[in-house]
């Protein structure tokens, strides 16, 4: 390994040993970052994504448009349970809803979803 570098712990973290700072580098970089409250939306979005449940949800509304009581069929879970986590998913704009007399149906907010969950998949599977 190049003198310049070193290996913390053997744990694979490589780690710059100099005292450089390339201040053209920092400061492009600087302008390019989004503003902090994006940043946050951008984590809390990613959060969404973080639970088993809410991924099945999606994946079943990504084949078709379904009721709470369809997804809690499918899922072998209470309607309870699926309407909190669809609430979680409609904040985060992920799903949209419409009535249909007592019925709400639930489907993907837009095309966008569908393209993060493909990256996503693509990204593990590399």
């Amino acid at each position: 390994m190049d003198s310049n570098y070193r290996d913390d712990d053997n744990q694979n973290i490589v780690r710059c040993d100099c005292n450089i700072i390339h201040n053209d580098i920092v400061d492009r970089v600087k302008e390019i970052i989004p503003q902090e409250e994006t940043l946050y939306d951008l984590a809390e979005l990613f959060k969404t994504f973080g639970d088993t449940t809410r991924i099945k949800i999606l994946y079943a509304l990504f084949a078709s448009e379904m009721c709470v009581c369809d997804i809690a069929a499918l899922l072998n879970m209470t309607q309870s349970a699926i309407s909190h986590q669809l609430r979680v998913l409609k904040q985060a704009r992920l799903v949209k809803f419409r009535k249909d007399g007592k019925v709400v149906y639930y489907s993907l907010d837009d095309e966008h979803v569908k393209h993060i969950f493909d990256q996503g998949l693509h990204h593990i599977s590399e």
